[in-house]
């Protein structure tokens, strides 16, 4: 849909993705379906967008021309190609639709862009720091790091207040946002960390650093990094030269080549023995040694043997969607449950990761779709296929791209189609 477009040109890092309540109810008027996220519908005329309530009430006209979907109180949309704000749950457009992009609220603020700039609003939208640095973090902890230009040749990042007043000084070559009150900072090319006075509490001596914001962080040079509590105390011997994101408290690492996992408190739980790991998900990961995958879980035991491929291109492969994963050997993809098992056999040529109780397979040379228990929901009949999302599939047949719904009516460029459940040519 077209409402996700604005995604592409999101200011900064798209937020955590969180559980959404998704709902779909049937229209009896059109035959379509009705996806309800939050209990909020987004709705469509023309090229514009709105929203209404699940009793029909109408939240916001359709007046965007694009629109994100809500992420708790607030939704992002867009009046114009570059003209954005923020909209409430009410319809109420709390930040002006006047900005070239914005972002969803942290530390009690708004960070919005105007003419290249970055600045702040509060949280009833007035423009409290107005749009002045070309760089600006979050608010945390009552402060945040932005980027001054101290002459015409050279800038530097100093801390703000909320009121826009500098409360450090610009001296630092790159700054993150303050966490459990200590911030990573850069002075002379070295890491270092530093409290809300400016102190000096970890000395500015590292090539490298990576945040955390669960209570710890890494720092070190190019030979490795060690893993430190926001006490400044190293927890771990400086022998890392990866570190991935904490999931299921399993912190990916790397050292000597090989991949493990760390615990928060530095414990090397599952040994650097893997050439490659995801992030763990469901308490399950991916791991691979050669060109073989399989599962493990956050104890290091095998849920899945490692004795699978990975040739074909498309779907993410061994991480859990709707609790299965996707799978594959010998050129043929199936999938597992959380305890390894495959209860959905190594038929198909190529697939996807299921989504919405569905997922999207190919089998002789033409995709359909299958539900959890391997049943055909769709038939295998398309030339392309995607995964379902909010209740909507894109598919072509005979050349043209199709919408269709999860009861596998089409719902957009139908070409004298009506539906696809049990449809036979």
């Amino acid at each position: 849909m077209r409402r996700l477009a604005l995604l592409a040109i999101a200011l900064m890092a798209a937020l955590p993705l969180t559980a959404q309540k998704i709902e779909v109810t049937t229209d009896e008027e059109c035959g379509c379906d009705l996806v309800y996220v939050d209990g909020i519908q987004t709705t469509r005329e023309g090229d514009r967008y709105g929203f209404r309530r699940s009793d029909g009430t109408v939240i916001a006209p359709n007046r965007y021309l694009y629109v994100d979907y809500f992420h708790g109180q607030y939704c992002r949309v867009y009046i114009e190609e570059t003209v954005c704000g923020m909209i409430d749950r009410d319809g109420n457009e709390v930040v002006p639709c006047i900005y070239q992009g914005i972002d969803y609220p942290v530390g009690g603020h708004f960070r919005v862009v105007r003419d290249g700039l970055m600045g702040y609003c509060n949280m009833k939208g007035k423009e409290v720091i107005a749009p002045q640095y070309r760089m600006a973090g979050d608010f945390n902890d009552g402060l945040a790091p932005v980027l001054v230009d101290i002459d015409s040749f050279s800038s530097a990042y100093a801390y703000i207040d909320t009121l826009g007043r500098q409360v450090l000084p610009p001296i630092y070559e790159h700054a993150y946002p303050f966490n459990e009150g200590y911030a990573m900072a850069m002075r002379y090319s070295r890491w270092g960390m530093i409290d809300r006075n400016g102190r000096e509490v970890l000395t500015f001596m590292y090539e490298t650093m990576v945040p955390n914001v669960n209570g710890y962080f890494f720092a070190g040079d190019n030979e490795g990094m060690a893993m430190f509590d926001y006490r400044m105390k190293p927890l771990t011997p400086p022998v890392y030269t990866w570190v991935g994101e904490m999931r299921n408290g399993r912190i990916p690492v790397s050292r000597n080549g090989k991949y493990g996992f760390l615990d928060l408190q530095g414990n090397e739980v599952i040994t650097c023995y893997y050439d490659e790991v995801s992030l763990f998900g469901l308490n399950r990961a991916m791991v691979r040694l050669g060109d073989r995958y399989g599962i493990i879980d956050t104890t290091g035991m095998t849920i899945l043997p490692i004795e699978y491929s990975c040739n074909t291109k498309k779907g993410r492969k061994y991480v859990y969607y709707d609790s299965l994963a996707l799978v594959e050997k010998d050129g043929k993809l199936g999938y597992v449950d959380l305890q390894g098992n495959l209860v959905i056999p190594l038929y198909f040529d190529e697939a996807f990761q299921f989504t919405e109780g569905l997922a999207a397979a190919k089998f002789n040379g033409q995709w359909g779709f299958i539900d959890k228990k391997g049943d055909i929901y769709l038939p295998f009949v398309f030339e392309i296929a995607t995964p379902f999302h909010w209740g909507r599939t894109e598919v072509a047949y005979n050349g043209f791209i199709m919408e269709v719904d999860s009861r596998g009516k089409c719902t957009r460029n139908c070409n004298g189609i009506i539906a696809w459940r049990d449809w036979k040519e």
